[in-house]
């Protein structure tokens, strides 16, 4: 029992000594809980929304006011033809649209069914179903009211005041394979990408090679560009390979260009792997890289939208949402694949990845020193 013992407060002294660690065993049972508790939230609110009033009368607005007030929606704006909701979706600016005919009104008033189209971006099938429950919940309340008030004749056939007909676009048959394995990529590559790249400085030290690159000419700049280059390939190749995988056996469709999609990726990955190498200089050895990178990887995961809707998180989740790399690859990768996104309409999530690759190589520049540690 006494040597036992001794082994045990030798092993607690080392723990204690080694601080990076010891936060880890503190550090993400709180972010667990804060990620789970406060940001992994099913309870979608706040879609965006926009709203195509082709009767512009005062039933169609009260009506669409009505549905504003649930919470559910949050109107961005108007459109004056289909063209601009299919625009606002590929962009990602709108979520939900509200399409009012222009004899709305005077179906109202002549007893006739008073139909509201209501388009939904299937690219999210927890959104649709949200979506589409929240307007049938309501107009079926408005429905029973007006009833009520004997707004209808009494006797004989009754005509519904008013009716929702959904539109899915863009996965109508609302297959979860399809909404799932594009954002895969982007979880795979976030994973295996900053996992390699967080252990290279680590390794150098722990082989004895860091020595060489103190006395060789290599820039801390170049170094840090040097050791994410060969990475790209692997990232491309990981790509690829689940691209024919989801195509072959899932059958996800791919709506826009592969080219561009493989060019926006480039950002992607060299982010990444940047990150990772941010990560690696706070390490001495690869066990805590692997742990460092670890922490990282989880509120990547959680926060991005992979898991849960964007929309479903707190306004201080959602910012620091837009400071991660997969959050804007998984807008980028669904809105190709599955909208058929241009360039342009995805400029805003190259940008933030382009300014999120400069962060990282400079701070990684800056905290690597040629030096031993």
């Amino acid at each position: 029992m006494m040597r036992l013992l001794a082994v045990a407060r030798k092993e607690l002294r080392q723990l204690r000594r080694d601080r990076i660690t010891f936060s880890f065993m503190v550090v993400v049972p709180l972010i667990q809980i804060l990620l789970f508790g406060y940001a992994a939230n099913t309870d979608v609110r706040h879609i965006r929304t926009v709203v195509l009033d082709h009767d512009q009368s005062a039933q169609s607005r009260d009506l669409v006011r009505s549905l504003e007030a649930t919470g559910m929606y949050d109107v961005v704006g108007s459109v004056q033809r289909y063209d601009e909701i299919e625009t606002l979706f590929r962009r990602g600016e709108a979520r939900v649209a509200f399409v009012v005919a222009d004899d709305f009104a005077s179906n109202v008033r002549r007893g006739r069914t008073a139909n509201l189209q209501l388009i939904v971006d299937g690219s999210d099938p927890q959104i649709v179903s949200i979506a589409t429950f929240t307007a049938g919940s309501l107009v079926a309340a408005r429905t029973n009211e007006m009833l009520m008030n004997r707004l209808r004749p009494a006797l004989g056939a009754v005509a519904l005041p008013f009716a929702v007909e959904p539109l899915v676009w863009y996965n109508g048959e609302l297959k979860n394979s399809t909404y799932v394995v594009p954002g895969i990529i982007g979880l795979i590559l976030s994973l295996t990408m900053v996992m390699l790249t967080s252990m290279a400085i680590a390794r150098e030290r722990e082989r004895g090679t860091l020595e060489q690159l103190m006395v060789s000419p290599v820039r801390r700049g170049e170094l840090i560009v040097g050791k994410i280059a060969p990475y790209v390939l692997i990232g491309y190749v990981q790509m690829t390979v689940v691209l024919i995988a989801g195509r072959v056996i899932f059958d996800v469709p791919i709506v826009g260009s592969l080219w561009l999609l493989y060019g926006l990726a480039f950002a992607f990955i060299t982010a990444s792997l940047a990150l990772g190498m941010l990560l690696s200089t706070f390490a001495r050895t690869q066990q805590q890289a692997v742990q460092i990178s670890l922490l990282f990887l989880l509120p990547n995961v959680m926060l991005s939208g992979f898991l849960y809707p964007t929309e479903a998180m707190p306004e201080p989740a959602r910012w620091l949402s837009q400071a991660l790399p997969f959050t804007h690859f998984l807008r980028i990768v669904r809105g190709i694949l599955l909208r058929g996104s241009e360039l342009a309409q995805l400029q805003n999530e190259l940008v933030w990845l382009c300014s999120i690759l400069l962060c990282a190589v400079m701070l990684a520049s800056l905290r690597f020193r040629k030096r031993l540690a």
